[in-house]
């Protein structure tokens, strides 16, 4: 009988089923204006994945590179998507007022002052990691490069 080590308890797959009842439960059909409060949970869970993926990333690269490529390519795409949706929440309409920013505003990225926000910080913190890890080319071409096969 082959050795086994124990393995430490995978959460993805509860994070994941959190993820599909939550839809199925807050998200009804039809039109439906995405709140800031549900724009900013989504972005931390983004950002949570970016760190896993970049954790994986790091430690597979090394090893195994057509993997790492991979797993890169994937990282880089998740921040473009967290990057996205930073950019949602500051177009979301304003609690209390419904007051939507201008897009003169949002262009300015900084509708709304100084990043005092979690979501702003939480973003500025996961860009500082990522300016390390990724060049400017990287992240914003639509392509997230080399794979090898």
């Amino acid at each position: 009988m082959p050795a086994t080590t124990p393995v430490a308890q995978d959460f993805v797959p509860y994070a994941t089923a959190a993820i599909d009842f939550h839809r199925a439960l807050n998200i009804p059909t039809g039109p439906l204006v995405a709140s800031r409060a549900e724009l900013d949970s989504l972005h931390e869970h983004l950002v949570s994945l970016h760190a896993l993926l970049d954790a994986h990333t790091q430690r597979t690269s090394p090893l195994l590179p057509g993997e790492g490529d991979h797993l890169k390519a994937a990282r880089t795409r998740l921040w473009q998507a967290a990057d996205h949706l930073h950019a949602a929440y500051h177009s979301a309409p304003r609690p209390g007022t419904g007051e939507v920013p201008a897009p003169e505003a949002c262009r300015a990225r900084r509708p709304e002052g100084a990043p005092e926000l979690t979501i702003c910080r939480r973003h500025q913190q996961t860009a500082h990691l990522v300016r390390h890890r990724a060049t400017p080319a990287e992240l914003h071409s639509p392509f997230t490069g080399l794979v090898r096969h």
